[in-house]
């Protein structure tokens, strides 16, 4: 289900917590908004849709996956850049990393472990600063 954006900026401040398998329909909820808003957003933390559990969803091109409970095991190329949120005006300056590790559960709840670079690293971790009420 499609679900509205969340632009309260004192909800989206507060820490998320780990998803479960009972939040398979927040993913579900999750990627049906992202793909919605797909032209002018390519992430998307639970948080955004109103739900304070740790799941992001990230558009890889034509490709729509959820990372759930993730974490940043390895970084490294750290540099500035800008960004913007669906959840918030304008754009912000952010430091990010060129190379990200991660560990999650996949939307099966099956453990995984990527490697991602450049700007679908940059998605990530945007999405992941969600959890603890980071806004750019």
């Amino acid at each position: 289900m499609i679900k509205k954006i969340v632009k309260d900026t004192i909800f989206l401040k507060q820490k998320s917590v780990p998803a479960t398998e009972n939040d398979k329909k927040v993913i579900e909820d999750l990627l049906d908004t992202l793909e919605a808003n797909q032209d002018r957003c390519v992430g998307m933390a639970a948080n955004m849709i109103g739900v304070k559990k740790q799941i992001i969803v990230v558009a890889m091109g034509p490709v729509i996956f959820p990372m759930i409970n993730p974490v940043i095991t390895k970084k490294s190329g750290e540099y500035e850049t800008e960004e913007s949120c669906l959840s918030l005006n304008g754009a912000k300056r952010c430091k990010r990393y060129k190379e990200i590790e991660v560990d999650y559960l996949d939307r099966d709840f099956k453990p995984q472990h990527g490697k991602y670079s450049d700007f679908v690293a940059q998605i990530i971790q945007h999405e992941i600063d969600h959890f603890e009420g980071i806004l750019i």
